[in-house]
Formats: C-alpha cells, structure tokens, sequence
C-alpha cells in the first residue's frame, strides 16, 4: 500500500466463472449490521436482514450490483469487460463498475458519506489501513464462514492479507493487492560511486554507510529518501524497524499504543540521524516526488514495493532489488495488502451475487488474469505454477521474485482497530517533524501516543 491512485486491472478468463461461483454458493454468508448509538457511536447488533441461504443465487432472481473500482480509466475499462464476462455466464447479475471517486484516496470519505445517505456500493477497493474503519462501520458483510469453504483455499493468501481483511474475527472482505517492502537501487549510481550493491544480508548500519557514500550535493544526489507529508506512507515505513528491535504498535488488546516503547524510539533515531545529521535522505513534502528522482537518477536507493517494477522497466532503470536490510538476523518487512470490502445492503441476492463475485475475482484462474498481467504480486501461492507467473516474472525480472519471496518476511500486519487511521496520522506527523529535526525521537513519539488515546479506546 501507498498513498498513490491504484491502478489495477483484472482480465479474467470466463472458463472457470460457473465452477468457482458453485463452489462458493456451498457456504452460509451471515449478514452483519450495526446502528448507531444514542451517542452518534457505531454499535454492533444484529442484522435485520433475512437469513441467507448457503445456496448459490437463484438464476431467475435479477440482481444489480455496484463496484468502486479506485482505478485510473484503462484499468477501469477492462473492470468493466470483466463484469461483462462475468454477466455473460451468469446473465442475471449486472455489475457496474466506476471508480466510485477521483482517487483512490478519497473512497473512505465517499463510502463513509455514502453510509449516511444509503448511497454506498456492494464493493469498493479499499486501502488496508482503512479495514478497521470499515469493518466497525456496521455496513460490511461478514464472510467468514464463505472463505472457510475448502475449495476457496483461503488458507493460500498470504497471512498478512488475510489477517487485514479480518477485523475483529470477521471477514469483511477478500484481498485486492498484496504487497511489501524491499529494497530497491539505481546500479548506476552505485557504479558511478564505486559502491557495492546492497545485498539480502544488508543491515540498516550497511544501509546508513552507503547512504553517506553516495550522497553527492553537487550532482544533486541523495543516498535514500523517505515521505514526509504525514501520510500513511510515512507511517508504515516505521513499523519494520520497530518489529526488527522487538517492538510491536500496539499492545495485544489493541487498547495501548506501545510504538513509543524503546524500540519505536531507536527506530526513528536511526532515520533522525540519516534525515539530520548525514543529509543522505531526501525528505519529501509531497509523497510524490522522489519515486520519480529515483527514476532519473537523483536518489541511489528506496525503500519501496512493487508497485514501482513498471515504472523502472517503462523508463529501462537499470536497478536491483533486496529484502529489508536488518537490525541483528531479523529481516522483517511490511505487507501492505488492499482489500475488496464487501458492503451488506440488507439484501440477501444482493449479499449472495457479491459474495460469488469476489470469491471469483479472487480465484487463480482470475487472479493471475488480474495482478500478475498489471505487475503486482499473486494473490495466490499455487499461481506461482502457472505460465502466467513464468510470464510475468519474466517481464519484471529482476523485482518479481524478490518481492514474490519477501512475502515470507511479512509475518505481521497492521493492527485492524477502528483508532488506527487515527494513529497513523498522529504517528505520521510525528515522524515528518523528528526527519525534518523538530524534535527527539522518544518526545514525538510520546505525544503522537498520548495523541492516539481517545482513538485507540472508542
């Protein structure tokens, strides 16, 4: 996950679209609502919708859905031709498809808006950091016992993705995009500084000392750079190197925030040094510069994902790729996964069409159709078997497998509780404040918690 418009586009084959969509039906789909409190606060109670049936839709009961797609137009027209296929073996269930907002930024506002005016979607792409948000909303479906159907394989997603579409117990959706972050660098800035390039067993101390090399303030050159703009880009960018010192967000209860711990505090001293007293990291104020300087030769190594592949191979960078370099043995990164967030309607054909749908969408005839042909990562582990996988990481070569095997570094994910969007912002802005020398580490990071309180304990 970045701050960034998503542009993602599946083209999925109609061969497997009756199968999947039977065995989806086999599972019992349970409605979950929720209505606000006499103090404007999201309750949870029981759905007054109908019960539904762990059958498949009826062929004779018209539905019509509505998906958010968060896509940029040529992702967002072959969307639509994969609604139309999917309407043509199941010519009952209409699905249109539009992207719900300008960017993909501005869904949460437009569905949360939507909830008050009963104008929301059935599906809407979603950023994972908002799955918490969502799933407290009172608005979503619970999926829970459909992706335990064995031929959903749910097991296949990676735990990260999987843990994010699940907010509290419940299954408030299927995974859109998975991803993590690496290392990435410009081998010729490397060569022109006579550096090594970066490898798997790097440590963050590793990281620093090259950073310093192959700053050059003449050419305009930095070692590295980092998102300033307060964002959750800034945010999660933190939370390895708190997991590699032993560190964790939040306390298990999700109640407390813990990043100010010690660990959290060492993690953001490391970058102060880097931002303040090496000058080596570029601070960006927009999030949406320095992927650009990278590409043209300004900066020697991000910390990124693999969104970026397409656009080093479009403006033929010469780059490499490595897991996270490390503090000790410990080589943890981030997985970033996006959601489809599945909206209850109150209406069991609704709830019943949408849920085939996304179990579809979702399947590995269809995935490899839709993340690996737009240069993202396999939703699914058995992909990796298939032509499609060799094809693509082929044309992604050499980021592909780098990013493909450090899924297995993700271990953890984002906390999914309603406070974290919160949080982040508060973290966020603590964060761009010490980088930009405003401050200590432990002082930021103690008030961006006590900031949090009231968020974290709704």
């Amino acid at each position: 996950m970045r701050s960034r418009f998503t542009v993602r586009a599946p083209r999925t084959p109609r061969a497997s679209l009756r199968t999947f969509a039977a065995a989806a039906g086999v599972a019992a789909l349970t409605l979950t609502a929720a209505c606000s409190g006499s103090d404007g606060s999201d309750g949870n109670v029981a759905s007054n919708a109908p019960a539904l049936s762990s059958s498949p839709l009826d062929p004779n009961t018209k539905v019509t859905l509505t998906m958010w797609s968060g896509q940029t137009a040529d992702a967002e027209k072959s969307l639509e031709n994969l609604a139309a296929d999917y309407h043509k073996a199941h010519p009952n269930v209409t699905i249109d498809v539009t992207p719900g907002a300008p960017t993909t930024d501005e869904l949460l506002q437009k569905i949360s808006a939507g909830f008050v005016g009963n104008t929301f979607p059935d599906i809407s792409y979603a950023f994972g950091s908002w799955a918490s948000q969502l799933g407290h909303s009172g608005h979503t479906l619970d999926l829970t016992s459909s992706v335990a159907v064995p031929g959903v394989d749910w097991g296949e997603f990676p735990g990260a993705a999987r843990q994010t579409a699940t907010v509290d117990g419940k299954v408030i959706g299927v995974p859109a995009v998975v991803d993590n972050l690496g290392l990435v660098y410009n081998k010729k800035i490397f060569d022109d500084a006579h550096v090594p390039y970066p490898t798997d067993d790097w440590s963050w101390d590793d990281f620093r000392a090259a950073a310093k090399k192959l700053t050059d303030s003449g050419k305009g050159i930095f070692g590295t750079a980092y998102p300033v703009d307060g964002s959750e880009d800034t945010t999660w960018r933190l939370w390895p190197l708190l997991w590699q010192k032993g560190g964790d967000v939040l306390s298990p209860d999700g109640k407390k925030a813990t990043f100010n711990s010690d660990a959290g505090v060492q993690a953001l001293e490391f970058l102060r040094k880097m931002a303040v007293d090496d000058k080596s990291m570029y601070l960006d104020q927009t999030d949406q510069k320095f992927p650009q300087l990278f590409l043209d030769g300004k900066i020697a190594m991000q910390i990124t994902g693999p969104w970026t592949l397409q656009d080093m191979k479009t403006a033929g960078t010469d780059y490499g790729v490595t897991r996270l370099p490390g503090f000790g043995n410990n080589h943890e990164t981030v997985s970033g996964p996006d959601i489809w967030v599945a909206l209850d309607h109150h209406d069991v054909a609704r709830a019943t069409a949408t849920r085939d749908f996304l179990l579809y969408l979702t399947s590995k005839d269809g995935d490899v159709k839709w993340s690996l042909a737009n240069g993202n990562l396999p939703l699914r582990a058995s992909e990796q078997k298939t032509p499609e996988y060799e094809q693509f990481a082929k044309d992604f070569a050499p980021g592909a497998q780098k990013f493909v095997d450090n899924l297995n570094n993700a271990t953890k994910s984002r906390p999914t509780v309603p406070g974290y969007v919160e949080m982040s912002k508060h973290v966020g802005d603590a964060i761009a404040k010490v980088l930009q020398g405003d401050g200590s580490a432990k002082s930021a990071l103690d008030q961006a918690a006590r900031e949090s309180e009231d968020a974290l304990n709704q």
